[in-house]
């Protein structure tokens, strides 16, 4: 009998776990060909999340939980349920429905009927999300698709169906800086897309605030692209040429009308402006350094300090760091 892992990120999601599990059970019923395995990741929670997860662990063999140190983030907690699924099919998605698990049989379907390594899922509309968030998101995979090689689908999920084949290419990637929707176009592999309209939340508040997907943009753009760094060598050699323009310029004009002295406003102004684009250039590069940095000192993408796994049937699983 096949097995069908699935990988479940959670962070603070107390509200959402009863009614995730009702509804993945009644997904899991309808598969009888398969044998189960539920990886939540408890990623540093603060409520009573791993709480929940021990009790279902408790009453139903199927639920495992690894459950972090602190908060690593999505990306780790990804991750860490993929070096842990045991399946022949490994499947990610989050705990509020909004990746609905009704999907499943059909995603499973196409990976043993066709010649496919992945189904994958994008939200074809936004409906009830936030206009500037709805933006925002858009012209990021515009600018994104546009600058790097790796093209990202709009409106792409986490949400998929992998063979075992793409999971283990995944985990070979093992950066510290992490985008997933990058890193599962990279490993290449045949991909079906599954599209459905957006659908909210089933309990509690979502925990991607506009600050934290700006910085996750920032986080794919630099992780699959260096176009912003040539961005500013190109500014560099522009205002370079401009330079020279200028000094020939001033040569001729005090050469034939003098030099009076004037407009020293504009004088300002231009300092001003050709500080702005050193100093913006020079962030470029820094934000490029600093994933070169935090890559360079090997820490761990997380630290477990709590699982299900037991060892000989007493105690807690011992903290582990990968």
């Amino acid at each position: 009998m096949s097995k069908m892992s699935i990988v479940v990120p959670c962070y603070n999601e107390e509200a959402a776990l009863p009614v995730y599990y009702g509804e993945i059970c009644r997904v899991m019923d309808e598969m009888p060909e398969l044998e189960f395995e539920i990886i939540f990741v408890d990623d540093g929670s603060a409520d009573g999340t791993l709480g929940i997860l021990k009790e279902m662990n408790a009453t139903d063999g199927r639920c495992r939980y690894l459950s972090f140190s602190r908060n690593f983030g999505k990306e780790a907690a990804l991750y860490a349920g993929l070096k842990s699924a045991q399946g022949d099919y490994v499947a990610t998605m989050d705990v509020d429905l909004q990746d609905p698990p009704g999907l499943l049989p059909e995603m499973y379907r196409i990976l043993k009927e066709e010649r496919f390594d992945s189904v994958a899922t994008r939200r074809s509309d936004r409906t009830g999300e936030p206009r500037l968030r709805s933006f925002l998101s858009e012209r990021f995979y515009k600018v994104i698709n546009s600058i790097s090689k790796t093209k990202i689908v709009s409106g792409a999920r986490d949400y998929r169906l992998m063979r075992r084949n793409m999971v283990d290419a995944v985990l070979k990637m093992s950066e510290y800086n992490r985008f997933s929707k990058g890193i599962f176009e990279w490993v290449g592999f045949r991909t079906k897309w599954l599209e459905f309209g957006n659908v909210g939340r089933c309990a509690g508040e979502t925990k991607w605030s506009v600050k934290k997907l700006f910085s996750y943009s920032i986080e794919g753009i630099t992780g699959f692209s260096v176009a912003p760094l040539s961005l500013a060598s190109v500014i560099g050699v522009m205002f370079c040429l401009l330079s020279f323009v200028m000094i020939f310029v001033i040569i001729v004009r005090t050469l034939v009308w003098g030099d009076p002295v004037s407009g020293w406003p504009s004088l300002v102004c231009i300092i001003f402006m050709v500080s702005g684009i050193q100093l913006f250039c020079t962030g470029i590069v820094g934000e490029y350094l600093s994933k070169t940095y935090l890559e360079t000192k090997h820490r761990p993408i997380f630290i477990l300090k709590d699982s299900s796994e037991k060892d000989g049937g007493e105690g807690h699983g011992e903290n582990k760091e990968f």
